[in-house]
C-alpha cells in the first residue's frame, strides 16, 4: 500500500439515470466513462476514490447499451465522500456533460440494495427503413411462434451459438409510427429479458432474418427505451429507481425535499396501438 492517509470513505451513494442520444450513440462505453469522470470533476462532486497506487473514482455502471445504440435508460452509481442534494447533483452533472449525454434522474441509493438485481429486462425500439410493415408483421408472428431460434455471434471467446427466442418476452409492430411518403419503414418494439449470454436487438433481428428472410436494406436505428423489473403477467417494465424514491424521507425533511418526485417517462415511450404477439 502507498504511504499516506487512507482515502475518504463513501458516506452517500447516488443512482443516476442518463440518456445517450444523437451522435453520442456511437461513443464507446470507455469514452462515456471518461466523459463522466471529467464531468464529475468539473461539477465539483465529491466522488470517493479507491485505495492503492492507481486510485479510481468510485463510479459503477450497470447494463450499458452497445456502441451504436441510443438509450433513454442508462444507469450508473456514484460513491460520494460528502452528502449532496440529488437534485443539485443532477443539474451540475448534466451541465458538465457534453450534449447528447443527458442526466435524467438522480436518487439516493439505500444501503444494502442492488440496482443490478432490478434490471431484469430492457424495452427496445427499432426503426427499420425500407421495409414493408406487412413483411415485418409476418416475420414477428413467425418468430414468436417458434419455440427456439439459434443465432450465432462473434464474442471475445470466439463464435457462440445461443437461443435468441427464449429471452424475448414481447415483440410488437408499432402501427402508429408515421410513414414516410417516399419509402416504407417499420417500427418494432420488443421487451428482452436480461439473460446469459445476453440477447441483443441485433440477435433478434438475426432471428427474424432466419425465420422469415427479413433483411433491411439499411442499418436499423435502435433505441433502448427502458430497463427495469419485468412483470411477466403484463409484460410491462417498472421504474427501477422507484424503490429508492419510496425510501426517501417524506417531504418536509431535508432529504425528501431535495429529492422531489419521479420524472416522467421519456418522450416516445408512451403506449402504442400495436399488433402484439406475446410469449
Amino acid at each position: 500500500m502507498p504511504d499516506g492517509p487512507a482515502p475518504a470513505p463513501v458516506v452517500q451513494r447516488l443512482r443516476v439515470r442518463y440518456a445517450k442520444r444523437g451522435r453520442l450513440r456511437f461513443t464507446s462505453h470507455r469514452d462515456i466513462s471518461r466523459a463522466v469522470e471529467r464531468a464529475v470533476r468539473r461539477a465539483g462532486i465529491p466522488v470517493a476514490f479507491s485505495a492503492g497506487f492507481t486510485p479510481h473514482p468510485k463510479i459503477s455502471y450497470t447494463g450499458a447499451a452497445p456502441t451504436g445504440v441510443a438509450s433513454e435508460a442508462e444507469y450508473l452509481e456514484l460513491g460520494l465522500t460528502d452528502i449532496r442534494d440529488p437534485a443539485r447533483v443532477r443539474a451540475d452533472l448534466d451541465a458538465a456533460l457534453p450534449p447528447g449525454l443527458d442526466v435524467l434522474d438522480v436518487v439516493p441509493a439505500p444501503a444494502g440494495t442492488s440496482l443490478a438485481d432490478r434490471l431484469q429486462a430492457s424495452e427496445w425500439r427499432i426503426r427499420l427503413d425500407g421495409v414493408d410493415p406487412g413483411a415485418v408483421e409476418r416475420a414477428v408472428a413467425a418468430f414468436m411462434a417458434a419455440e427456439r431460434i439459434e443465432v450465432e455471434r462473434l464474442t471475445k471467446k470466439g463464435r457462440r451459438r445461443f437461443d435468441a427466442r427464449a429471452a424475448v418476452s414481447a415483440c410488437e409492430l408499432d402501427r402508429r409510427a408515421p410513414q414516410a411518403a417516399d419509402a416504407p419503414s417499420a417500427i418494432l418494439r420488443m421487451v428482452v429479458r436480461h439473460v446469459t449470454p445476453a440477447v441483443r436487438p441485433d440477435d433478434v433481428l438475426a432471428g427474424l432474418r432466419q425465420v422469415a428472410d427479413l433483411a433491411p436494406p439499411s442499418p436499423p436505428l435502435v433505441t433502448r427505451l427502458a430497463q427495469g423489473p419485468l412483470d411477466e403477467a403484463t409484460g410491462e417494465l417498472a421504474d427501477p429507481l422507484d424503490p429508492d424514491r419510496d425510501a426517501v424521507p417524506p417531504p418536509g425533511d431535508d432529504a425528501g425535499t431535495a429529492h422531489g418526485a419521479a420524472q416522467e417517462r421519456p418522450a416516445g415511450t408512451e403506449s402504442a396501438d400495436v399488433v402484439t404477439a406475446r410469449s
